[in-house]
């Protein structure tokens, strides 16, 4: 009998989604997942987020869940499907409700991470009131949503350089994402995000990608350059004109802040590596996109010559190894 999978997933619809709702997976995404797990000999059926997903569980009970989710709406909506998933006692590939609400939410992680000395940007946390734990960091600064993902919140007005600034940035974006502002210092440099795969002692840790900026007087990785990469960037894999020594220490910070936060099965961290030679963490994403041909992750995996059903089905096969179902 084939194992059946289950691919919980947030499906784009014809409304316009408010800041701080889930980034609605592309229905070509959930097809392309779906294709790879059958050509692995899965059998495999498609669970919408909604109000009755328990209740379509709970009836069909799949033997493992791919979760490709983000929930709802709220600062935890991403761990919101991984706690459904435990309730019922089902498996699930990916980081469990915990890690992901930790590593997703900027502030949290950057607190843990840096009582663990990972050298992080200097940061303040601003709520509706403004009120912050100081105003000590120099200009220019950053101006993120604490609890976004994929570039959202990130526009070229957000860096600022004056108090005027960015009060005006905090009114708006408190206004508008209605979460904690995180204003962090902004670290001129190059960037990097990393891809990880795997559980204890068989973790595998991509070589470093690269996101070379074509425009270098503006090198944010905004939502805005994200949805249209080709325009804005290349990614380049391995890096050029960079130090083994600077590649191992991307590969080892990496693998050690996916250890301290718990992360499971898949990963991507990104960096950035100053004009001095300090690197810097800056965020950690457990629930990745797996767009093909698009998102990040299966880039990385690709430049590293794993083809996209294969990353799929790897996935996979590390969740079923770490429920002892392989």
């Amino acid at each position: 009998m084939k194992t059946l999978v289950g691919i919980t997933y947030n499906l784009v619809k014809n409304v316009v989604s408010l800041p701080g709702e889930a980034v609605q997976s592309n229905y070509d995404t959930i097809m392309s997942m779906k294709d790879a797990l059958i050509s692995g000999g899965y059998d495999v059926e498609l669970y919408e987020v909604m109000e009755d997903l328990p209740v379509k569980l709970m009836e069909r009970r799949p033997d493992i869940v791919f979760n490709n989710a983000e929930g709802i709406a709220g600062r935890g909506k991403e761990a919101q499907v991984p706690a459904i998933l435990d309730y019922l006692r089902i498996p699930y590939t990916g980081s469990e409700e915990t890690a992901v609400l930790v590593a997703m939410d900027k502030a949290l992680a950057k607190s843990l991470l840096c009582a663990y000395g990972i050298r992080t940007p200097k940061y303040n946390i601003y709520e509706k009131d403004l009120c912050s734990s100081g105003n000590d960091i120099p200009f220019p600064v950053i101006v993120k949503p604490v609890a976004e993902g994929s570039g959202r919140g990130i526009s070229d007005v957000s860096v600022v350089y004056s108090p005027t600034d960015l009060n005006r940035v905090l009114v708006k974006n408190l206004d508008l994402y209605q979460q904690n502002m995180l204003v962090e210092e902004y670290i001129p440099g190059r960037e990097f995000t990393v891809g990880i795969l795997g559980n204890a002692d068989d973790i595998r840790v991509f070589t470093p990608m690269e996101i070379v900026f074509n425009d270098k007087s503006n090198t944010l990785y905004s939502y805005e350059v994200k949805k249209n990469f080709r325009q804005y960037v290349q990614y380049v894999c391995p890096p050029d004109n960079i130090g083994e020594d600077v590649l191992a220490e991307i590969k080892k910070t990496a693998k050690e802040i996916y250890r301290i936060l718990g992360c499971r099965d898949y990963a991507r961290i990104d960096f950035r590596l100053s004009h001095d030679g300090l690197l810097y963490f800056l965020e950690v994403n457990p629930l990745p996109g797996l767009k093909p041909g698009f998102s990040d992750f299966p880039m990385i995996a690709g430049f590293c010559g794993v083809d996209y059903n294969t990353l799929i089905l790897d996935i996979l096969k590390t969740a079923l190894t770490r429920y002892g179902m392989k």
